[in-house]
């Protein structure tokens, strides 16, 4: 009888204090984001610490765009040089042809144009000599290299409806007279590996993916494997012609595989624009493939958005630990500094881009 009014009261206890303590445990994956309760140094940089270039950025409104202004807030971030890899915007001849003019009006030094390539005429028997000789008229006018956009060997397809893939040979020529122009070509292919997965608890990038469901690709009929195996097929086989693999190839998170592919393919070069949160997780692992490999990666963004690139600086050059990414839905997990040593930062900063992209002033950068 005692142990019986003892476990009766023992209920009533709790029952009331959940009565005075409700707990709200209705919260979605995407809402549960709890500031970190770690105390650490911080150094939430918003200027990098020497001059960088974005190799890669985007200004499809650089025709009409008031570039001084975009000038000021470059120079907050201290870059030096913004390569716009957008030149042709959609595929305009006059979009090019005004933005280098605008780009002149300027006087300054500091924007590099790349232009681009439409293949959905590649049946057209005349197809590769044009696109040949408009590569060659576009350097004349001032680009400077070559963006191919992941449409090639996801979305392109011929008159007949089938895919143009991305080493199919008519396009043999561009390539070949990129590297006879001493032009790079910066080709981002596919999109991360989890977009063809299984979108279920298993997948890494469920949040982003159900946040954009547009990004999807595990339905497609070409797998990713095949798309990267197409780029690499073209590397190989032009090895006089410099590729910059957009987003590190997509093996941000497999360093050693990245590295097994770099020292297959000398002509290639990475750049981590968007991918920033793969090295920033792996901070010993990540330090030491970017000491290893100082003279082959270079600084690249992707988007214009000023105050993410702190995230960028953070990583690169601070020790700090167990800081947030700048979009959850990219990066649920927090990031490491990896703290590079001067040298290797100046190269992923601009001295790797000094060298493969041409026409760069390099006064304006320290020895």
């Amino acid at each position: 009888m005692k142990a019986f009014l003892t476990s009766l009261l023992l209920s009533a206890s709790v029952a009331v204090l959940a009565q005075e303590q409700p707990l709200d445990m209705k919260m979605d994956f995407e809402e549960y984001d709890p500031p970190s309760t770690l105390v650490v140094p911080e150094h939430k940089l918003t200027r990098a610490k020497y001059p960088f270039i974005d190799v890669h950025n985007h200004q499809f409104s650089m025709p009409t765009q008031n570039l001084n202004d975009l000038l000021k807030e470059m120079d907050k971030l201290n870059m030096a040089v913004m390569v716009n890899l957008s030149g042709r915007g959609r595929g305009s001849t006059e979009h090019l042809e005004r933005s280098l003019e605008n780009v002149k009006k300027t006087n300054s030094k500091r924007f590099i144009v790349f232009t681009n390539m439409d293949f959905a005429a590649i049946d057209d028997p005349e197809w590769q000599g044009r696109m040949v000789k408009q590569l060659e008229e576009d350097v004349k006018k001032g680009a400077n290299g070559l963006k191919i956009y992941k449409s090639l060997g996801m979305f392109t397809n011929d008159r007949k409806g089938n895919r143009v893939h991305i080493d199919d040979p008519r396009i043999d020529p561009i390539w070949k007279k990129c590297g006879e122009l001493g032009i790079p070509v910066l080709i981002h292919s596919a999109d991360p590996k989890q977009f063809w997965q299984p979108i279920d608890k298993q997948n890494e990038r469920w949040l982003e993916l159900k946040l954009h469901p547009g990004r999807r690709h595990d339905n497609d009929p070409v797998k990713w494997e095949t798309l990267i195996a197409e780029q690499h097929n073209v590397f190989r086989k032009h090895p006089k012609t410099k590729f910059i693999n957009a987003h590190l190839g997509w093996f941000g998170s497999d360093l050693q595989k990245l590295s097994e592919l770099l020292d297959q393919m000398p002509n290639m070069y990475v750049e981590i624009g968007a991918v920033i949160a793969e090295l920033g997780r792996q901070p010993r692992a990540a330090k030491a493939f970017l000491v290893k490999y100082q003279d082959r990666v270079m600084f690249g963004k992707d988007s214009w958005v000023p105050e993410e690139y702190t995230t960028y600086f953070r990583v690169l050059e601070t020790a700090d630990e167990y800081f947030p990414y700048h979009k959850k839905y990219h990066a649920f997990w927090r990031m490491y500094g990896l703290e590079l040593p001067d040298e290797v930062l100046k190269k992923i900063y601009y001295k790797n881009a000094l060298k493969v992209i041409p026409n760069i002033d390099a006064s304006q950068f320290p020895k």
